[in-house]
């Protein structure tokens, strides 16, 4: 009988499937975070829709809840968390230098990120693009209408260089107004300091939602750039970098069979499906291929649901903002979200 040993399994080559795995021993990130029994997620200082506190003072947002949802699969809770919140400028150091153990704040995932900064992306869980917030009684109704216009945006961030491209690409001239942080660019723009808010469309999509009177402003329907949102790790180990993905990935997946924050416990009950089975820890090993225990999914869904209840609490039907779900949809309708096999 032949064997393959990786990432502390032995599977055998002549049953799959029936040798028991053991659970993979804990990288250095895991053991790291189970020590301290909480995990260190960075977020934003305040961004609607992705991390921003509630009237009660709690986290909420696209950002937060997967968060959340690490720390459910990693620690059997979604409170285990150590919020760290992050500028443009700090959150790729703090990262690096193990002030956080993932970092979900916003952040586009590009070539010289990905290859120079010591970090890792793991699965992309939102696609957006870079639009132009403008004030509905200015009379622009697409970006070429900006020549000359100034424009907000924040520092650190992919949309300064996106605008010289796109400028360079258009004659489209503009005046640049820079800031630190999303606060500081949204209050310039909102007391007129400048013609356009530009970031990404999702972001202002939220920012408009927010603003005392949203019709006032315009979301111009023009895209200049692609920006794949991927919470990203520290480079150097491999266990964390898969944990990390594969909750993402979880959660699409969760979706996709229909499991729900609600209905999660009668399915891993009642469920014949061996796809479901596998993914809230009936059936297979994909928790101790981790290093995780079985119910790493199931308590990652019962903390935050799947994909899609993530999306529409904050961005979509059920949220100020009404984004479409449009590429941030399954594969299964038209949209890009999709995992590999969970087997």
């Amino acid at each position: 009988m032949r064997l393959l040993r990786g990432a502390g399994l032995v599977l055998s080559l002549l049953a799959p499937g029936l040798a028991a795995a053991q659970p993979a021993a804990p990288g250095p990130t895991l053991a790291a975070v189970r020590a301290r029994g909480a995990l260190s997620c960075g977020i934003s200082t305040g961004d609607p829709a992705w991390s921003q506190p509630d009237s009660r003072g709690v986290w909420q947002g696209m950002d937060a809840d997967l968060c959340r949802a690490f720390a459910a699969a990693v620690l059997g809770s979604p409170e285990k968390l150590v919020w760290q919140h992050l500028t443009g400028q700090n959150r790729f150091p703090a990262l690096v230098t193990g002030q956080v153990e993932v970092l979900t704040r916003t952040t586009t995932w590009t070539f010289l990120r990905d290859a120079q900064l010591g970090l890792n992306f793991t699965a992309p869980n939102f696609y957006d693009g870079q639009g132009f917030l403008v004030r509905a009684d200015s009379g622009v109704t697409g970006a070429k209408q900006l020549d000359g216009a100034t424009i907000c945006f924040v520092s650190a961030s992919t949309h300064e260089l996106n605008l010289q491209d796109w400028s360079r690409n258009t004659g489209v001239r503009f005046t640049p107004v820079i800031f630190a942080d999303k606060d500081e660019a949204r209050r310039a723009y909102e007391s007129g300091r400048c013609d356009s808010y530009t970031g990404d469309a999702s972001q202002l999509a939220a920012i408009r939602a927010a603003f005392p009177d949203a019709r006032a402003h315009r979301l111009l329907p023009d895209r200049i750039s692609k920006e794949p949102y991927a919470p990203a790790v520290k480079q150097g180990d491999d266990q964390w970098f898969d944990i990390i993905r594969y909750v993402v990935y979880g959660l699409v997946e969760a979706e996709e069979l229909g499991i729900t924050r609600e209905n999660a416990g009668k399915m891993l009950a009642e469920s014949p499906s061996p796809a479901v089975q596998r993914l809230l820890g009936k059936t297979g090993e994909l928790g101790p291929a981790l290093g995780l225990d079985r119910a790493w999914m199931l308590n990652a869904i019962r903390a935050v649901g799947n994909y899609g209840e993530i999306y529409d609490r904050h961005l979509g039907k059920d949220s100020p903002a009404q984004l479409p779900r449009g590429p941030n949809d399954l594969w299964t309708r038209g949209g890009l979200m999709v995992a590999p096999p969970m087997r």
